[in-house]
This record gives C-alpha cells, sequence and structure tokens, in this order.
C-alpha cells in the first residue's frame, strides 16, 4: 500500500477520532513512505504537547492535551506488514511507547477540563470513568483490534451529553495494555471485572469494530449488562480469508500466528447470539465490506431483542456518516437504561 491509499483508508477514521481533517492532510502530505506513519504523527502529538505548555489558558491547555492524546493514538495505527523481526520489534516498541504517551496526554487533558474524571485500573483493563458521580446508568464503551480509549471521543462525548457516566476502556491487546497483553475471545471475563470496579448493578455496552463482538459476547455470558450496542462488529471471522493486513494486525494483537489463528477462529456468534437476553442495537455501514468478515446482520436477526440499524453508505465504523446513528444510538442507549 502506498502512502497515498493509506491517507486516504484512515481518513475518516482519523477524523471520526477528533483530528482535524486538514491537518491530517499537512502531517499525511509530508510522509515519504508508509513507514513514516508512526514518527509523523507522534511529531504532530508533541507539537499539540508544545501548545498545551504555552496555552494561554487552563481550557486551551487541556484541548491542546486531548488532541495530542488522538495524535499519539493514531501514530499507533501504522501499516503491520511482514517485515525482519528486527523491524517487527522495533514497530512494537514504538507503538507501546506512542499508547503510553497517548494515555498520558489524555490523563493531563481530563485533570484540567474533567478533573472529576476517575482512573480505574484492573488485571485486564484500565480506563477512564467520566460523567455526574449520580448518574443514573453507566454505559462502557469497548474499543476493537487495534484501537482504544482514547479514539472513540465522539460516542463519548454523546453519551456524556445524555446524563450517562461513561467508561472508557483498553482491555487486553488494547491501549496501554497491548505491550503487555493479548487479546482474548472471552471478554466477558473482562467485563465483568469493569462492572466489579464500578461497584454498580447493570451497565450499557457499545462496542466498536471487534469491540462488537466483545460486548455480544459479554451481553451473553453476563447478567449485569442491560442494554448492548455494536458498531462494525464482526458475526464471524474465517481467517482464510481475512485481508494479510488484519491477519498481520491480528497477529501481533495475538502474540503469533497460531493464536491469532485460534482467536480468529472462535469468533463466531451463532451459538451466542440467541442467548443475548438483553435489548441489543446492532449498527453496520453498507460499505464495510471486508473478505473474511461477516457484519452483524445476523447478529440482530438472532438475538431475542436485536434491532438493526444499516447506513447504506457507511465504512467501517461509520466515520462518514455520524449524523445517521452517532446521535440515534445515544438516545437509544439512554431510554434503554431508562426504562431497564
Amino acid at each position: 500500500m502506498n502512502v497515498a491509499d493509506l491517507a486516504a483508508e484512515n481518513l475518516t477514521r482519523a477524523t471520526a477520532a477528533g483530528l482535524d481533517p486538514h491537518e491530517y492532510r499537512r502531517v499525511t502530505a509530508e510522509l515519504a513512505s508508509v513507514d513514516d506513519w508512526g514518527q509523523a504523527f507522534v511529531r504532530a502529538a508533541r507539537r499539540h504537547l508544545v501548545r498545551a505548555e504555552q496555552a494561554a489558558s487552563p481550557i486551551s491547555a487541556g484541548e491542546h492535551y486531548q488532541v495530542a492524546a488522538r495524535w499519539f493514538h493514531i501514530a499507533t495505527l501504522g501499516p503491520y506488514t511482514d517485515r525482519t523481526t528486527a523491524d517487527t520489534t522495533a514497530d512494537t516498541e514504538a507503538a507501546a511507547e506512542a499508547a503510553a504517551d497517548a494515555d498520558a496526554a489524555m490523563r493531563r487533558a481530563l485533570e484540567i477540563l474533567e478533573p472529576g474524571a476517575r482512573r480505574l485500573d484492573g488485571p485486564a483493563f484500565a480506563g477512564w470513568l467520566r460523567g455526574p458521580a449520580d448518574a443514573s446508568a453507566t454505559v462502557v464503551v469497548v474499543p476493537g483490534l487495534d484501537s482504544g480509549k482514547e479514539e472513540f471521543h465522539a460516542v463519548t462525548s454523546a453519551l456524556l451529553r445524555r446524563g450517562l457516566a461513561v467508561f472508557t476502556m483498553d482491555g487486553p491487546g488494547q491501549g496501554t495494555l497491548a505491550a503487555t497483553t493479548t487479546v482474548r475471545p472471552d471478554y466477558h471475563q473482562v467485563i465483568g471485572q469493569v462492572v466489579d470496579a464500578l461497584g454498580v448493578d447493570r451497565v450499557g455496552l457499545v462496542g466498536l469494530s471487534l469491540g462488537g463482538y466483545y460486548v455480544a459476547e459479554s451481553a451473553a455470558h453476563e447478567p449485569r449488562v442491560a442494554a448492548a450496542t455494536t458498531v462494525s462488529g464482526p458475526f464471524h471471522l474465517d481467517w482464510p480469508a481475512l485481508p494479510p493486513p488484519l491477519r498481520n494486525i491480528l497477529t501481533w494483537r495475538a502474540g503469533g500466528t497460531r493464536a491469532a489463528r485460534d482467536f480468529a477462529d472462535q469468533v463466531d456468534l451463532s451459538a451466542l447470539a440467541p442467548r443475548i437476553a438483553c435489548p441489543l442495537l446492532v449498527v453496520d455501514g453498507g460499505q464495510d465490506d471486508i473478505s473474511g468478515v461477516t457484519d452483524g446482520e445476523p447478529l440482530a436477526r438472532l438475538a431475542p431483542r436485536g434491532e438493526y440499524l444499516l447506513v447504506p453508505y457507511g465504512d467501517h465504523l461509520l466515520g462518514n456518516a455520524h449524523a445517521d446513528w452517532l446521535p440515534a444510538v445515544a438516545d437509544w442507549m439512554s431510554g434503554t437504561l431508562a426504562s431497564a
């Protein structure tokens, strides 16, 4: 893949994550090679750190820290190709450093902009609880294969505006935990830890990309899940048919090819979908067509209380169509939890 294709492929994801599209185009236009992706985005993040230190007001400083966190996170999404062991090790170390920097920048941002935000860490998760202390319900935002808690700010903001408390998290193989843990298919064990740490008796879940599988799997096993939404989540993965870039990412996040294949073989909701007792809203983009990935329509059809929302022109994660699903999802989650 050349630089222009990589930049175009990630445009809606980057802008949905909160990056200014004009700044994104300026940064990616300077890339000489796809191998420069991570370093270029880290440099952009550091420029925002400098602006934060020089800001004339705490609010401006907090906003720059927040943007820096997003640039650091997107820096971890560089291309994963079959290269030498030395190159792969260097990529992994650079991604781990960028993820740690994203975490640190978001901490600084929340200390300034939302001093009431609370950090929660457990054996298999790390994240931020935000929103009113007396919120009537709490929603957990679950990231996907190579995403993390710094990415889905628009989803978090939409839920916060509706008076909900929101816990944005990294789980095994995700974000700050990617350097020390690997992906696991029994994600309900992680969600159980999260609910225990939150100290609540019920939660809503919103899962994006592979996080959609994690949410559905958790809803089938964890009785404290009161409502669940999947966005671009897979119903089934077919390892041999997955495109090489996706297999490479999964191999890194799983800790090896055999582990990645075993993980992919277990991503199948055929038997679990009928066991999801809570209300379930499944959101797909009609332009999200990845070979080897079965989208969410069968999940919505097989789940007893499933609903399906298809945005015909939506891409993966529907970053190009927020108005067509995000307000509806936030309203649905708020209303469903209120009536649960």
